[in-house]
């Protein structure tokens, strides 16, 4: 079963333009980057771990556990950091790809699932599963018991906390658009019993309830239609650009190229005006439940 939003683990890479596989990096790896980075700017101001340790305010041994990737820093060993190599920006820049570990990402989203927490609007068209930021807990966990191969419990779990902690960014990022286009025999699907699709409907509906959030569900009724190539994200950057996620089995691709990223935008926004409006997506939704 494919996991929708790569929130699973295993073996891959992001496809570069260039048809290239560009292996993501394992769960340590950006703390050995910003480590290895930490060492260079202090070799170069010329301090030892101690003097360094000094102006941080933190002691050798810690300073030496963040050099080698062992040791997730806090904003404090950041800040001071700067100011005790020059102020060069280079640690805080670092600092932002930092991550405790990711487990529960699957190689190949790791990339996207960085890109998606500093987007300024994120739309997503799934016609699988429900979009991994809209899954309740029971519909997430039915997935992942379903994936194969199968997974140990503890994997499971890592897993299913990953996908929830994710969806905090509709609650944390009121500010940002995110925009759901999704087909309604998604919804249909049967998992669990009655008391399960019903928490499935009420977390749905629920989640797309902000004003930042818009949910359109794409009836029955409107037959074929631009998208049909599969589920696609597309995200606008700080920077101002829009990148664009596709996945399929056990890969993902990022979209970066800008023809290729305006045609999929196309594509999106032709479906939605195919798709039912929010308020009408929602008496959708409460009719489903209704007649569970």
């Amino acid at each position: 079963m494919v996991s929708v939003d790569g929130d699973a683990t295993g073996v891959g890479g992001v496809r570069t333009d260039a048809g290239e596989w560009e292996r993501e990096p394992g769960p340590s790896d950006s703390l050995r980057t910003f480590g290895a980075v930490v060492q260079a700017l202090r070799e170069h101001s010329g301090l030892s771990r101690t003097e360094f340790g000094d102006r941080v305010r933190y002691s050798k041994h810690t300073v030496e556990s963040v050099e080698l990737g062992r040791r997730m820093p806090d904003e404090a060993f950041v800040e001071r950091g700067e100011e005790a190599t020059g102020n060069t920006g280079a640690l805080r820049k670092a600092a932002r790809h930092l991550t405790r570990g990711e487990a529960g990402l699957a190689a190949w989203f790791r990339r996207w699932a960085r890109l998606e927490r500093e987007a300024l609007s994120l739309c997503t068209y799934e016609c699988r599963l429900v979009p991994g930021l809209l899954q309740s807990e029971a519909y997430a966990r039915a997935v992942f018991e379903g994936t194969i191969p199968l997974h140990t419990d503890e994997h499971l779990e890592a897993q299913l906390s990953v996908r929830m902690e994710r969806q905090t960014i509709l609650r944390d990022r009121p500010t940002v658009p995110f925009s759901f286009i999704v087909e309604e025999h998604v919804f249909r699907r049967r998992f669990g019993d009655v008391a399960a699709m019903r928490e499935l409907y009420d977390h749905v509906l629920e989640r797309s309830a902000p004003r930042n959030v818009t949910l359109q569900v794409v009836p029955l009724a409107a037959g074929l239609h631009a998208c049909l190539d599969g589920p696609v994200q597309v995200l606008e950057t700080p920077e101002g650009r829009r990148l664009g996620y596709s996945e399929g089995q056990q890969n993902g691709r990022l979209i970066s190229d800008r023809k290729e990223v305006s045609l999929v935008c196309q594509r999106y926004e032709t479906l939605r005006s195919q798709a039912l409006n929010p308020v009408d997506s929602r008496v959708l939704l409460e009719r489903l439940r209704g007649e569970l």
